[in-house]
């Protein structure tokens, strides 16, 4: 089912891109969400209620999900070389210097800096909620996701807007290419993780995890503290260090 939803998707997407219908894709997506709920919540069955996340089970999701993140890291790495290839060798064809000319950068220390002390302090609420679920405290745990959840939405919203007043646009060059690129990547996987810290929220209320036994909700902050360490470079690199390299 994932393979022919994939397809499905796949070739609605290019039919929807050459102007004919969006139904294909449509029901592409439909089947890959389909798919992703009845394969997500057969795992929580068997983990929850049968009985099969054994300890070498548990050891064998710890290591797909750490190369997942890895996986996940390569996307980035392709991000920050194309960013570092353009910024450190400016070609002639954008000026020969970097930022190229009639590119205003962000300030960093405005509406980039809110949004790092937002994850930022988001990285910490999770931290307190994994914690206080292995001291057994289930009304510091369900304080913790909700916090870091509203974190998370706060720094969707600010940079939605930091979008909407960007002095450079998606197809202006190779400066907004790669910065919406990568940061827009990133800002996709913030809201993959608010949706898993979402799920891990209502398993909480439900009683699924145990001090013991809770990989769901490790995978979960492994994934949010992936994307805060993401965040950093991004905005050490792209949005600091970005504006006042000027590179000729």
């Amino acid at each position: 089912m994932g393979a022919i939803s994939g397809l499905v998707l796949t070739v609605g997407g290019v039919l929807f891109m050459h102007g004919h219908t969006w139904l294909v894709m449509a029901a592409g997506f439909f089947l890959a969400l389909l798919t992703m709920f009845m394969w997500w919540r057969d795992v929580i069955r068997e983990g929850e209620f049968q009985g099969h996340h054994t300890n070498a089970v548990q050891i064998g999701l710890r290591f797909g999900m750490a190369l997942f993140i890895a996986s996940e890291v390569m996307f980035f790495v392709a991000w920050f070389w194309a960013y570092f290839n353009a910024s450190l060798f400016p070609t002639e064809v954008i000026g020969g210097h970097w930022p190229p000319s009639g590119v205003i950068t962000f300030d960093p220390w405005n509406l980039p800096f809110l949004n790092t002390l937002i994850l930022l302090t988001s990285g910490a609420t999770v931290t307190w909620a994994h914690h206080a679920l292995r001291e057994n405290e289930r009304k510091a745990v369900i304080q913790g996701l909700a916090l870091t959840i509203a974190l998370g939405v706060c720094f969707s919203f600010v940079q939605a807007y930091e979008y909407t007043v960007a002095p450079f646009s998606f197809r202006g060059g190779i400066f907004g290419s790669v910065f919406f690129m990568a940061t827009g990547f990133h800002g996709f996987h913030v809201i993959i993780g608010t949706i898993f810290l979402i799920v891990c929220f209502f398993r909480t209320l439900a009683g699924h995890f145990k001090p013991d036994h809770h990989f769901g909700f490790e995978a979960a902050a492994w994934y949010w503290h992936f994307v805060d360490v993401v965040w950093l470079f991004l905005f050490i690199c792209i949005y600091w260090w970005g504006k006042g390299a000027i590179v000729h």
